[in-house]
């Protein structure tokens, strides 16, 4: 059984799973779907197009599913999807899809802290932590267990990617590179994420793999030479074919 309280909306055609709490002067719109044992604290807004899995809490000023601060959105039926046991915290904002994407997509089990911003058609993988006032602009990809420290700001159609860690106060208009340390001014390559990676149980051996892959490919003038042998270095590592793919695949560039 849900728990509503009397002071909140809860819309007719909004659909509610079980055991979730919503708290006083939550709103929740038409056309949203939201699981089970979702805790709402209160003041929380979760507009149309919103779609919830289970375990969440949202706190007090979080607006879900919000319209797209973009120009070119035409008011289509888009969606807002957020995964299960994610912690969302005070006066987060998360915007629906446009056209381009249809979706905006938060995985599974990451902390968005107080005051950040996930704009339409981004994708935020698992695992992640978002510091407070961190904002991404639209259609930024976030790969799996990344660390991203507060008042980051980030371009449009960056891709950042697994097990990072960047700096608090960066500003960056290119892509940030799986396992590595991210930051100063410009935002740059500082080393990899020695600690973060050892606390996710990478053996030393596949840490050195890394910065060694890392060496290899920024010691080359021409990237696709330092991918090239780094490849034919280490061709049965899941890791380096994953840092070689994310070069090949930037479309921004990557951080040097």
């Amino acid at each position: 059984m849900n728990t509503i309280s009397p002071m909140a909306f809860v819309h007719p055609e909004a659909k509610l799973g079980d055991n979730n709490i919503i708290g006083p002067f939550c709103y929740i719109d038409k056309n949203t779907e939201i699981g089970d044992n979702n805790n709402l604290t209160n003041s929380v807004t979760i507009h149309t197009g919103a779609r919830i899995g289970n375990g969440n809490e949202f706190f007090a000023g979080a607006s879900i599913s919000t319209k797209p601060q973009d120009l070119k959105f035409r008011g289509e039926e888009t969606l807002c999807v957020i995964g299960d046991n994610n912690s969302i915290r005070e006066n987060v904002t998360i915007s629906r899809g446009t056209a381009s994407k249809g979706k905006t997509v938060v995985g599974n089990g990451n902390l968005l802290m107080e005051n950040m911003h996930i704009a339409h058609d981004c994708e935020v993988g698992n695992g992640c932590i978002i510091g407070n006032s961190t904002k991404f602009a639209g259609e930024v990809v976030v790969h799996d267990n990344a660390i991203i420290s507060a008042t980051v700001l980030c371009h449009q159609f960056c891709n950042i990617g697994g097990y990072v860690m960047i700096q608090g106060g960066s500003r960056f208009s290119l892509d940030i590179p799986p396992y590595v340390i991210a930051g100063k001014e410009p935002t740059r390559y500082c080393g990899i994420n020695i600690i973060g990676l050892r606390r996710r149980g990478f053996s030393n051996e596949t840490i050195d793999m890394i910065h060694d892959t890392y060496r290899i490919i920024y010691a080359k003038g021409v990237i696709k030479e330092g991918i090239e042998e780094a490849r034919a270095k280490y061709p049965d590592s899941k890791e380096v074919e994953y840092i070689c793919s994310f070069f090949e695949n930037s479309k921004r560039g990557v951080i040097r």
